[in-house]
């Protein structure tokens, strides 16, 4: 099973280009959709939800065509959304209960078994009768993945899952999201390139509406070797360098400015060799595509 997307495109009716000629193919397994805000994530995964239309181009889901058969393709979806409202005062069991319904379990003893398993899976079992309303952030997204679950998705989409979530919360969510993107197509969209380097592999860069890298993380990673180089600096140091050497990332440690270059050899004797990450692939591709005239500078600063 694959989901082939073909030359989509969407402008909003205020001029924004939101996604321009976008084609992937993705298949079974996890695959990280990777990009800062507003480089448009969010509206793709709406468009493969079927919540908005797009201008131009093709959407394939094996044998269905996302874009002409959204019945079809919701009968195989599991969407769990950037922000989506829960009652506060039901509890776990009884909206869950209430998804299967709406999912077309009818039967009663049967949607209780789908029901009881999800909240297993999802580590949930011991809090299915606690209102919704006192689950901290991360046992809301687990239940997000519960009511995704439901009706063995062959697709399922989640747009930035572990935002704001403690450290202890996101390791039980990324452990839940590798076992369910096993057998599945599971696309994570995220800005936080390390979610992306834990769970995918296959991944994309989405900047600006345009696909500007895909492909394997570690191989991505592997056209850096022998050309990063790293070195802390004076903050006020920080534009001469850039106008001498390729900055791909900038940021605070300790009190001091470190920035990673972009070289294919030393670019002077205080720079020292790094083994690139994904996060300096993240960066050197951002930056390789700011470098037109029409084009902001990034520096990311933590």
């Amino acid at each position: 099973m694959q989901l082939k997307i073909e030359n989509l495109s969407k402008r909003y009716s205020n001029g924004v280009q939101a996604l321009e000629n976008v084609s992937l193919t993705i298949p079974t397994g996890m695959f990280g959709l990777l990009g800062p805000n507003g480089a448009g994530k969010s509206t793709l995964m709406r468009t493969l939800a079927t919540l908005q239309e797009a201008d131009s181009g093709a959407v394939s889901l094996g044998d269905v065509d996302v874009l002409r058969e959204k019945e079809e393709l919701r009968r195989h979806l599991g969407y769990l959304p950037q922000e989506f409202g829960l009652y506060p005062k039901v509890t776990a069991l009884d909206m869950l209960d209430h998804f299967a319904m709406l999912k077309g379990i009818r039967n009663a003893g049967e949607r209780r078994k789908v029901v009881d398993a999800l909240l297993e899976k999802t580590n949930l079992a011991a809090a299915r009768n606690r209102q919704l309303g006192t689950f901290s952030g991360g046992m809301k997204q687990r239940f997000g993945i519960a009511q995704a679950l439901l009706g063995d998705p062959k697709l399922i989409i989640v747009d930035e899952p572990t935002a704001g979530l403690d450290p202890e919360e996101r390791n039980r969510f990324h452990n839940l999201l590798a076992e369910i993107g096993a057998n599945i197509i599971v696309i994570l969209s995220t800005h936080i390139v390390s979610d992306v380097n834990d769970l995918c592999p296959q991944m994309a860069i989405l900047y600006r509406g345009k696909v500007i890298q895909a492909g394997e993380p570690r191989l991505l990673i592997a056209t850096l070797r022998d050309r990063v180089w790293r070195k802390f600096i004076d903050k006020t140091a920080l534009a001469a360098h850039e106008a001498q050497h390729r900055v791909i990332a900038a940021r605070l440690l300790g009190g001091q400015l470190l920035i990673h270059v972009y070289s294919e050899g030393r670019p002077d004797a205080l720079f020292e060799p790094v083994d690139a990450d994904l996060e300096d692939f993240y960066f050197f591709a951002l930056k390789g595509s700011t470098d037109s005239p029409d084009a902001a500078p990034v520096r990311p600063v933590d």
